[in-house]
């Protein structure tokens, strides 16, 4: 687990020396164990070609495993960052194709692999990896990520020069990079909370797209999939359920078996959640060694979890920590967390301080149980998916005016969130949008247009993202609702903001988070399940609960809860005068209007309005002070 950066350009090795090193400060948080630099070729030979990598040892702790990482033979270079966990396995098919190794690493598994048998070679990595590869033959730069995104990876290409790493901000410290925001990814921000692939909150900078590789030649650069999350139709009946059964057990089994791999303890993340408590109990099945587990929890009964945690501790024997937080300390940690957001998010804070608690207790590797809600459908949305469905294609039909009169009588008697978005529904034009993307809808087109001062133009950025979430809609259109909801959960909500906070609040602490729920094989075969099946009203995501038989009822038949911060409190509260001076300052109102963001903020105050909307003003003025 690593933070990578490179460079290509017709730029002399002297001019892009400084601004890699720049680039490569800006991750030492990833990898704090070793360091590498390595200009591959240079303006004598036509072309500057430089990978670096700041490197977090987690397998091969030796000499051996030092990236960037060059094979003798071919000559071909990588810069790698992520855990190919079945990489021994692969290994051996490599081995028996005349391969030879030097290391116990996976990255020269992937590097002599790739070079061998190129998008051939990802066939047998389970995984989550994205890396820089020079292919030394062709002089072809191929950047390459992992199938569901779970790690990250920008590029930015201005026509003389292509910059690549694993966050944003290391690009922007290289100081190449124009520190301009984009208009498409600032509405992207507005509408769900965090930037949607593969937009970046700066202009020009993309992420590669999960499951995709770029492949960078002659100053062309061209990106193509090598794998798609689909959900394609299914059969409505399940005829051997006992099968099936022991099918997805025996893949979770497998799942967590193998992210055990690592050459430094692994940990776990327990909430005391259906999620993280069925990895514990997956854990003790799959080793007898020692499981550590810790919890964060809080003085404040509503907000804690502490007793549902030490059920399942005691019942699984883990050596279990609680990390007791009182709400001054979290507070403390608030502008440090903000600090770390590699872009802005108003999901990320949580993350930051599980993962300051892990690292703090000297883990290095953390086991999560991100993924449960998407894949096993674990979320109240895959409930009322069916119905949501049905709703917008019938309201689609109706007269604009009716519509709105339905919208005011649902407003007169009914309240809540979900009374509140279908309302705005009625009253939109949103017809398109699948029910799944409104329901994870911060603000509407009609207040993104009423809080923006510049009118969105058509851009390239703008068709990029509409071209990804058309083919993310094609790919499930033919599937279930449920598997729908899914589908473009995995790829929009988790992809987009839980993944990517992950990452960049992990790994700000040096810490790497495995995610097993997420093994594409898992995903893939949970997709070819009917919908239907994997709902029972008084068992949540029994699938998953079917390989753990023994959880205790207790944790299944709870009230289902995140890691819940009292945002709403705070921002009533203590935060209220730093909220209000930032909902004020003039880098946030030179891009918002200051009466709508104040419009919204009395609504909150009076209880009308959700907190997520006035903290997503907060932590987008937050981030602008830091990075721009």
């Amino acid at each position: 687990m690593c933070g990578i950066i490179g460079i290509i350009t017709n730029q002399s090795r002297a001019t892009i020396s400084e601004p890699l090193q720049r680039g490569l400060r800006a991750l030492a948080h990833r990898g704090p164990d070793d360091q590498g630099v390595e200009f591959i070729s240079d303006e004598r030979d036509g072309l500057t070609v430089a990978f670096a990598q700041s490197r977090l040892a987690i397998l091969d702790l030796s000499p051996a495993g030092h990236q960037p990482m060059r094979d003798d033979i071919t000559g071909n270079w990588i810069t790698y960052n992520g855990e190919v966990f079945n990489f021994r396995q692969a290994r051996e098919k490599l081995i028996q194709r005349g391969l030879r190794f030097q290391s116990e690493s996976d990255t020269e598994v992937l590097l002599k692999g790739y070079g061998l048998l190129g998008d051939a070679a990802i066939t047998d990595w389970r995984g989550m990896f994205a890396f820089g590869f020079w292919h030394a033959r062709a002089r072809q730069l191929t950047l390459l990520r992992d199938r569901l995104g779970i790690k990250p990876l920008y590029y930015f290409h201005d026509g003389q020069t292509l910059l690549f790493a694993s966050e944003l901000r290391a690009l922007l410290a290289t100081g190449l990079v124009p520190r301009r925001l984009s208009a498409a990814a600032l509405d992207s921000y507005l509408a769900f909370g965090s930037v949607q692939q593969p937009l970046t909150i700066i202009e020009n900078v993309y992420a590669l797209l999960p499951g995709h590789k770029l492949n960078f030649k002659d100053g062309q650069l061209t990106t193509t999939p090598y794998w798609e999350l689909r959900a394609d139709a299914v059969p409505e009946l399940v005829k051997d359920a006992a099968a099936l059964r022991a099918e997805i057990s025996a893949l979770l089994h497998e799942a967590v078996r193998l992210r055990l791999v690592a050459d430094v303890p692994v940990g776990v993340f327990l909430s005391g959640g259906i999620d993280s408590s069925a990895i514990v109990a997956l854990l003790r099945r799959a080793t007898r060694q020692e499981i550590k587990s810790f919890s964060v929890c809080f003085r404040e009964q509503e907000f804690s979890e502490q007793s549902y945690a030490e059920t399942v501790a005691r019942q699984y024997q883990t050596q279990h920590t609680n990390v007791l937080l009182t709400e001054g300390e979290i507070l403390a940690q608030l502008p440090h967390a903000l600090r770390a957001m590699d872009q802005p998010s108003i999901d990320g804070i949580n993350t930051y301080i599980v993962s300051q608690a892990a690292a703090d207790a000297g883990l290095k590797v953390a086991l999560s149980g991100l993924g449960g809600d998407e894949v096993f459908a674990g979320y109240r949305v895959f409930r009322t998916v069916a119905r949501d469905e049905q709703l917008r294609a019938v309201a689609g039909a109706v007269p604009f005016g009716v519509r709105n009169a339905a919208a005011a009588a649902l407003g007169a008697f009914a309240s809540g969130q979900r009374a509140s978005k279908l309302s705005a529904l009625l009253r939109s034009e949103q017809f398109d949008e699948h029910s799944v993307r409104l329901h994870r809808q911060l603000f509407s087109p009609a207040q993104r247009r009423a809080l923006q001062h510049a009118k969105l133009e058509h851009t390239t950025e703008q068709t990029e993202l509409a071209v990804w979430t058309e083919r993310q809609l094609a790919l499930c259109a033919q599937a279930d609702p449920i598997n729908q909801a899914s589908a473009l959960e995995l790829g929009g909500y988790l992809g987009n903001t839980l993944l990517r906070d992950t990452d960049a609040m992990s790994m700000a602490h040096s810490l790497e988070v495995r995610v097993p729920l997420l093994d594409h094989l898992l995903v893939e075969r949970m997709l070819t399940i009917p919908g239907a099946f994997k709902l029972r009203a008084e068992q949540p995501k029994w699938l998953l609960t079917n390989a753990a038989p023994d959880l205790p009822r207790e944790i299944i038949d709870r009230p289902k809860r995140g890691f819940e911060l009292p945002f709403k409190v705070w921002l009533q509260g203590k935060l209220r005068t730093e909220a209000e001076a930032v909902l004020q300052s003039s880098r946030l109102t030179s891009l918002l209007h200051a009466p709508e963001m104040q419009t919204i903020w009395r609504g909150f105050l009076a209880g009308n309005i959700s907190w997520s909307r006035v903290w997503s003003f907060y932590v987008l003025g937050q981030w602008l002070e830091v990075n721009l």
